[in-house]
């Protein structure tokens, strides 16, 4: 292998696209009858001769040459924001908009179409949508790959309408009594420049919370099953505390 920068460029090139194909570590040591300890250092870079870098890149239907291509690609700058004209055409398809969010995730279309069942010319057509609105690219062997940067932000109205139909009722309506029921809430007294940082606090809780998913995905031995967040802050209406 090249020297050392190199090796981990093709590495961590190499676990993107065994992620985005859902070869979890776990995964990988079923399909090679290894203990999954190995199949993580291999996914680390250690003890990963030719050979076995070379059966690696197999399972994403890659050969070395296509994997050290693909690592040398230059990377298109990541939109980090969509235009309004493809928040509109991923508000008007909720599916579309949320293989494109998992997608962004780190989750693979397979995945997606086996947890929904979702028939294989139906995930085309919407992978193929997502393609023209030059959200995705297409890669060979069912692969895709991002065109937005994860940490998008939705500022506009159509994206933003669509969490108001579709995931707002979920919260409205959850059971903040139950025992299963995960949140936390602080009052708390803020200047503008407060209100700004916390902001920033609660992206920065995001980003997080998505590396937390992709770790989990990585080691986990339990089912998993999805899950929604919602952090928000607003200014508190408090004329039911005014004594006045």
């Amino acid at each position: 292998m090249r020297h050392s920068g190199d090796s981990a460029a093709l590495i961590a090139t190499l676990r993107q696209q065994l992620r985005l194909q859902g070869w979890t570590a776990r995964r990988i040591a079923g399909h090679f009858a290894i203990g999954e300890a190995t199949a993580k250092r291999w996914l680390a870079g250690k003890g990963l001769a030719l050979d076995k870098l070379d059966a690696l890149a197999g399972l994403c239907g890659l050969t070395l040459a296509e994997l050290a291509r693909e690592t040398e690609r230059p990377m298109p700058g990541l939109a980090q924001e969509l235009t309004l004209a493809q928040e509109k055409a991923l508000s008007a398809d909720i599916f579309i908009a949320f293989l494109f969010m998992t997608i962004l995730g780190g989750n693979s279309p397979e995945e997606i179409a086996r947890d929904f069942s979702v028939p294989a010319h139906d995930m085309d057509a919407a992978l193929m949508r997502l393609e023209r609105l030059a959200l995705i690219d297409r890669l060979p062997g069912g692969r895709v790959r991002p065109l937005i940067d994860r940490a998008i932000v939705w500022r506009k109205t159509p994206m933003r309408a669509l969490f108001e139909t579709y995931m707002k009722p979920q919260f409205l309506t959850m059971d903040f009594v139950g025992e299963q029921a995960v949140y936390a809430c602080e009052v708390m007294k803020l200047s503008e420049q407060g209100a700004a940082m916390l902001a920033e606090a609660i992206e920065k809780h995001r980003r997080d919370v998505q590396a937390l998913a992709e770790q989990d995905r990585e080691i986990t031995h339990l089912p998993r099953k999805w899950y929604g967040m919602l952090c928000a802050a607003r200014p508190l209406d408090m004329t039911q505390l005014d004594r006045s």
